[in-house]
């Protein structure tokens, strides 16, 4: 790219004839004037100079990917020499046999981060290992994962997530982008299915082996796509395909095995479940959607809500009765419905949040199921779907704890360059507390869901189930808790501006309207808090 001194940009100083200077890039904003959202006095006010401050007092980052970088017609001189500076730093960390300083003990494998800190090293913007501590849990593999899937994120994702979410609806060639990256094998739980490696399309991401693939790949994945900011693309990519894929890898025939799971995760079909009722939601055993068994097929007849992806899937996992009402879940099984069969429709939701996850309304008339399409065996699909929980739970608390953290850098980031009374923002005492009490909650939440994700690891998977649903089911809780917190503790941080719809509170707007999707979906606050304490209290007896 051309370079230029700050002297030849000042030459530029004229409506006609309008460059600025941004953190070291030069603009050619002469065409833009008229469009700017703030008039074009304000641009031509700082022609020829150095508007980073202006600049970043207004705006947040996406702009400058999404607005800036298409104006920009090359680089300060002084910038240029940073770049090569940077460029051979980048070069040199390259060509190290390791990424990563990793120290092997007798027990276990450490990863240190110290002459690799990953970020920009905002205190508590990312985890701890991101930034230089020590930790059990990562390898060289999780290292090169997070560089990977940041940096598409970064560049394709989080530009754009405010444009998509006042769309309500996000682009079917961004799923496929997310398929090609391995993300949607990561995030399904495919990733740590050895039995799916065949059926990947693309592979896992960062060329990762399905022998090395753990739960913390999987975790990096959400978390980084989750830093974008916005629930609702989280569940357009992954919130039906993450809860209703699973069933059908474990459980269904070898022959919509083969042709269902790979369709899935290449992005060219879209698969929903289907549990919640509009009288029937968390009470899974009382569902009223029934399946009669006519000799030849199923009949379903029901109607399902609040169904996230269901508005464009092409497949829905369907739990229905196939027993009497008196059988409760022993009557209960999963049937894979395709989109095409005559019968089934779904009309979009307008919801508080989660726009354009296509969360949707969906009614089976009188559709006839070939018993070919029974998951698993009949009468069992109460057990199918508990099976799945802990993973579902698992992906609601990974979303949840890294958009806490989203809200705490976004506040802070603001509160060290926003000035009231002579002061910035983190200089005052009373938002230092705010900040203080978000990060000790952010921090402890995700200690916490390291450890059980090492359980989930290492723990045999048939004792799984028992030993770890209680403590996940605690966990959805402190984890959605904390993120309603501080969400709410960011939008004071920000004050009016987490009250508008785009800007620099965008994150933070936006993620306050989606708190709720997380509080209840997936079992609510308050049955996740008594069926930790009950199961609690099941392990008491047997003292």
């Amino acid at each position: 790219m051309k370079t230029f001194t700050v002297e030849e940009v000042k030459a530029h100083n004229r409506p006609d004839d309008c460059w600025i200077i941004v953190d070291g890039k030069v603009f050619d904003v002469t065409k833009f004037l008229n469009d700017h959202p703030g008039g074009k006095k304000v641009l031509v006010k700082v022609a020829g100079t150095d508007a980073t401050k202006q600049f970043n007092t207004f705006h947040n980052e996406a702009i400058m990917q999404r607005s800036g970088l298409p104006l920009q017609i090359g680089i300060i001189e002084t910038a240029t020499n940073k770049s090569k500076q940077e460029l051979k730093v980048q070069q040199n960390s390259s060509t190290r046999k390791q990424t990563d300083d990793v120290k092997t003990t007798a027990s276990t494998t450490i990863l240190s981060n110290k002459d690799t800190k990953f970020g920009d090293g905002l205190p508590y913007g990312d985890p701890t290992w991101y930034q230089g501590w020590n930790s059990p849990y990562y390898n060289e593999s999780h290292a090169k994962l997070r560089r990977v899937i940041r940096a598409w994120v970064d560049k394709e994702i989080a530009p754009f997530c405010h444009e998509w979410s006042e769309n309500k609806e996000i682009p079917r060639s961004v799923l496929k982008q997310a398929a090609k990256v391995g993300f949607l094998a990561a995030a399904s739980g495919a990733g740590t299915n050895s039995k799916m490696a065949s059926l990947l399309p693309y592979g896992l991401p960062a060329g990762i082996s399905s022998e090395e693939f753990d739960i913390f790949h999987e975790f990096i994945c959400v978390d980084e796509l989750s830093r974008a900011g916005s629930g609702g693309l989280v569940w357009a990519l992954q919130g039906g395909l993450s809860i209703a894929l699973p069933p059908v890898m474990n459980f269904a025939n070898e022959e919509l095995k083969k042709r269902i799971v790979p369709e899935c995760l290449a992005g060219d079909k879209v698969i929903a479940l289907c549990i919640t009722e509009p009288s029937a939601g968390s009470d899974v055993a009382n569902l009223a959607t029934t399946a009669k068994d006519t000799g030849d097929f199923f009949l379903l007849n029901g109607e399902k809500k609040w169904i996230t992806q269901g508005a464009y899937a092409d497949y829905y996992v369907v739990a229905c009765r196939t027993g009497s009402e008196a059988d409760g879940m022993a009557g209960i099984s999963l049937l894979l419905v395709e989109r095409s069969f005559e019968g089934v429709s779904a009309r979009q939701m307008d919801c508080q949040g989660m726009w354009g996850s296509g969360t949707s309304y969906v009614v089976f008339e009188d559709v006839k199921v070939p018993k070919t399409h029974l998951i698993g065996k009949l009468n069992e699909g109460f057990k199918y779907i508990m099976h799945n929980f802990n993973h579902e739970r698992l992906g609601i608390i990974m979303q949840a704890s890294r958009f806490s953290r989203v809200c705490i850098e976004e506040a802070l980031k603001y509160a060290l360059k926003r000035k009231t009374f002579g002061q910035r923002l983190v200089d005052h005492a009373v938002l230092r507390n705010k900040l203080g009490h978000m990060i000790r909650q952010c921090e402890a939440t995700h200690s916490w869901l390291e450890s059980i994700l090492f359980q989930c690891k290492t723990l045999p998977a048939e004792t799984q189930a028992m030993t770890l649903a209680g403590p996940i089911a605690l966990l959805k809780a402190q984890s959605t808790q904390t993120f309603e917190y501080c969400a709410r503790e960011a939008a004071q941080i920000f004050g009016g501006l987490a009250y508008t719809r785009g800007g620099q509170g965008e994150k933070v707007e936006r993620l306050y309207r989606e708190v709720r999707a997380y509080a209840i979906p997936g079992g609510s606050e308050e049955i996740m808090l008594d069926l930790g304490v009950r199961q609690a209290v099941k392990k008491c007896a047997k003292l």
